[in-house]
């Protein structure tokens, strides 16, 4: 378990490369990033999911719910990932 961190993100449209940008800071480096964005899923910005892809992060977007599941799983399977929810 690693520290809860709380960057200024009040809806999908805050997330940006530089609201990310401490999850391509993590050692070890995560594998995938897990994005709950609030009640429903949202489109972020097809650049936005390139960038992190071209550092070797995949993204999974889903609303915060299914996030959480999402993240419990993968961190059972002892996959290195974080993930970033906006409260529903």
């Amino acid at each position: 378990q690693g520290p809860a961190l709380s960057p200024q993100v009040g809806s999908h449209r805050d997330i940006s490369s530089e609201s990310l940008a401490l999850f391509r800071l993590l050692e070890p480096r995560i594998e995938i990033l897990v994005l709950g964005t609030g009640d429903r899923v949202e489109r972020l910005h097809p650049a936005l999911m390139k960038h992190m892809r071209a550092c070797g992060i995949a993204v999974e977007v889903q609303d915060t719910v299914n996030a959480c599941a999402t993240f419990n799983f993968l961190m059972s399977e002892k996959r290195l990932t974080a993930a970033a929810l906006i409260p529903p």
